[in-house]
């Protein structure tokens, strides 16, 4: 991957990461088209940083918010029994605890099947299924739920929903803010509270991810360089290096503000069935890709 591709890439990644759309399955469908490659679940990882970013910098005050009544209350300020600590007298606090529970499904799955999601899992024809499936389970959700419910209204229990859709977002085709929008369309959530918890429960699993795939980044072009094995070489794929990377996680992040505010007025006033039909257009394309060989089911660097 060159400069210029790895900075399209970011651009898709701007332009995908907010919608219900999935943009694991942009970057893995894209990659492949111009690189003939996967660009890799670190690259991945590393530019959303970038869209990740863009989401704080739009919520901040409501992040600085929820961050120190969390504190506050855990540390006593909203009384010393044990329901005070998690939120019985403070919305904010109980966010926040929702927020740690929503990620729980997402941290505890992306610790025990790391090698499949970033192996098996990233076979287009799982991407197309899922893109198919959520794109029918979203248009049948968002118009015949409810919107009667807000963020106030939020529980453990729909916490922990909300994660679980997160946490299938492991999936490349099943989409972060598809998953957990979808499954809060289904509880009966306005399409503006989906949207926002959607983007805030995100934050804690986006970073965790990018910083460990950091992380590991470093240590194999670090054994890449110093020993040429091939074993360590091919660890690093399609990684374009830390100048390109972090090039396109700028470009994420200042593309990715703008498609913020875009796509909460779109929801304000439209339904996601748009969203959805695109969703399954797309799988149709991939799909007759796949048949006629124009893509890869499976990276080549990882057939063997």
């Amino acid at each position: 991957m060159n400069f210029f591709q790895a900075i399209f890439l970011g651009l898709v990644q701007a332009l995908t990461e907010y919608l219900p759309v999935s943009s694991s399955a942009h970057i893995r469908i894209v990659g492949d088209l111009m690189i003939g490659r996967d660009p890799g679940a670190a690259f991945t990882a590393i530019i959303q940083i970038g869209t990740e970013l863009a989401v704080i910098l739009y919520y901040r005050r409501d992040i600085i918010r929820i961050l120190g009544s969390w504190f506050g209350s855990l540390f006593g300020k909203e009384g010393k029994d044990w329901k005070s600590r998690l939120g019985a007298h403070n919305r904010d606090t109980q966010m926040g605890w929702f927020i740690i529970i929503g990620t729980l499904p997402i941290l505890v799955a992306g610790l025990l099947f790391k090698d499949v999601i970033e192996t098996t899992l990233r076979n287009l024809w799982i991407t197309v299924t899922v893109l198919a499936l959520f794109g029918v389970l979203l248009w049948v959700f968002d118009s015949r739920s409810k919107q009667i419910k807000t963020m106030d209204d939020m529980t453990a229990k729909d916490a922990l929903i909300f994660g679980v859709g997160q946490m299938l977002a492991l999936i490349p085709g099943v989409s972060r803010s598809g998953g957990t929008i979808t499954f809060g369309r289904a509880m009966g959530y306005t399409r503006e509270a989906a949207v926002r918890t959607s983007f805030l429960m995100a934050i804690p699993a986006v970073f965790g991810a990018g910083i460990l795939e950091a992380v590991s980044a470093v240590k194999d072009v670090s054994a890449c360089s110093a020993t040429k094995a091939a074993d360590a070489c091919a660890a690093i794929g399609a990684f374009p290096g830390w100048g390109a990377t972090i090039a396109a996680t700028i470009v994420a992040f200042f593309i990715g503000y703008i498609v913020i505010i875009a796509f909460l007025k779109f929801v304000s006033s439209f339904s996601y069935k748009a969203f959805a039909i695109y969703r399954i257009v797309l799988a149709v394309i991939v799909a007759l890709l796949l048949i006629t060989g124009k893509l890869p089911a499976i990276d080549p660097s990882m057939a063997g």
